[in-house]
C-alpha cells in the first residue's frame, strides 16, 4: 500500500520541519530554570500519585505497542470476527482500566493504595481519559466520515456507527499520549525560569505536540487496510489539524489534572469520582 505520494511527502516534511525548527528557536531563546529541577516526570517525593501512573503507563506503552505491531505487521487480524475485534482490544485496554483497582501502588508506591478507590488519583486520572475519549469517538469521528470521508470496514459491533473495538482502542493510545505530553510540558514547566517566553514555548509546544500526534497516529493506522480516507492527502494535512485541536485542550488539561491529590490546600474540597 502506498501510504505517500511525492506531494504529500515535501509538504509534510516541510511542515513537521519548520514547526521542530520554530520551537528549536524558542528553546533556545529561553532562561534555564535557577533552582536546577528539571524533569520529565512529577517529583516522587511532592507528587507520588502522579508519578506512580505516569511511570505505571510509561512502562505498560512500549508493551501495547508491541503487541499492536506484532498483530498489524502479521496481519493477524485478517481472520477476526467482530467479537474478537472487541475482545483483543478490550484486552489491551484492561491494564490501565483495571491497575487502579488491583495494583493502586501501580508498583511505584503510589499513596492511591491507602486511598478509596474513588479518591485515587489513577481512578480519576482513568475516568477523564474515559469520558474524553467516549466524546470524541461518539461525536468527533463523524467529523472523519463527513470531512475526510474516512470509513471502516472492519467486521465491528458499532455504537453511533462507531466500531465498539475503537473505543477501547482509543482508551490506551489516549493514556500514552496524555503521559507522554505530561513530560514534554513538564519539562518546559521546571527546566526554564517564569516568563513570557517560557509561556511561549509550552504554548507552541501544545500546537505541535497537538498537531504531531494526531499526524502520527493517521500514519501508523493507514498500514491497516480496513481504515481509508478518500482523500489520504488531505487526511494527513488537514486532518491532523482538526483531529490535534482535540488535544489543544486535552494535553494542557491533563497536566494540570486533580494537582492537589498528594498535597490538598488546607480547606480545599476533596477531590473523588463524585
Amino acid at each position: 500500500m502506498n501510504l505517500f505520494s511525492n506531494d504529500i511527502v515535501v509538504t509534510m516534511t516541510a511542515i513537521l520541519t519548520t514547526m521542530f525548527l520554530g520551537l528549536g528557536c524558542l528553546i533556545y531563546m529561553q532562561e534555564p530554570n535557577p533552582d536546577g529541577k528539571s524533569s520529565f516526570y512529577p517529583c516522587p517525593k511532592t507528587e507520588p500519585s502522579k508519578y506512580a501512573y505516569e511511570k505505571f503507563h510509561t512502562y505498560y506503552s512500549p508493551i501495547w505497542m508491541g503487541i499492536f505491531g506484532i498483530i498489524v505487521v502479521f496481519q493477524l487480524y485478517e481472520k477476526w470476527s467482530a467479537m474478537e475485534y472487541n475482545t483483543y482490544l478490550l484486552l489491551l485496554a484492561l491494564p490501565c482500566v483495571l491497575q487502579p483497582i488491583f495494583v493502586p501502588s501501580a508498583f511505584f508506591q503510589s499513596p492511591d493504595e491507602t486511598r478509596p478507590l474513588a479518591e485515587r488519583y489513577a481512578t480519576k486520572a482513568n475516568l477523564w481519559l474515559a469520558v474524553y475519549t467516549f466524546i470524541g469517538n461518539y461525536w468527533y469521528t463523524h467529523y472523519f466520515y463527513s470531512v475526510l470521508k474516512a470509513s471502516y470496514s472492519m467486521p465491528s459491533t458499532r455504537f453511533n456507527n462507531v466500531p465498539i473495538a475503537m473505543f477501547f482502542a482509543t482508551h490506551f493510545y489516549f493514556s500514552s499520549y496524555h503521559v507522554f505530553s505530561n513530560a514534554c510540558l513538564r519539562k518546559i514547566k521546571t527546566s526554564f525560569e517564569a516568563g513570557f517566553k517560557r509561556r511561549l514555548l509550552y504554548i507552541s509546544t501544545v500546537f505541535v505536540l497537538s498537531y504531531f500526534t494526531a499526524f502520527v497516529e493517521t500514519l501508523t493506522i493507514s498500514s491497516f487496510p480496513y481504515y481509508s480516507f478518500e482523500d489520504r492527502d488531505m487526511a494527513y494535512k488537514v486532518g491532523s489539524a482538526f483531529y490535534g485541536i482535540y488535544f489543544l485542550v486535552s494535553f494542557p488539561a491533563f497536566l494540570e489534572f486533580d494537582a492537589d491529590v498528594d498535597s490538598p490546600a488546607k480547606g480545599a474540597k476533596k477531590v473523588t469520582l463524585w
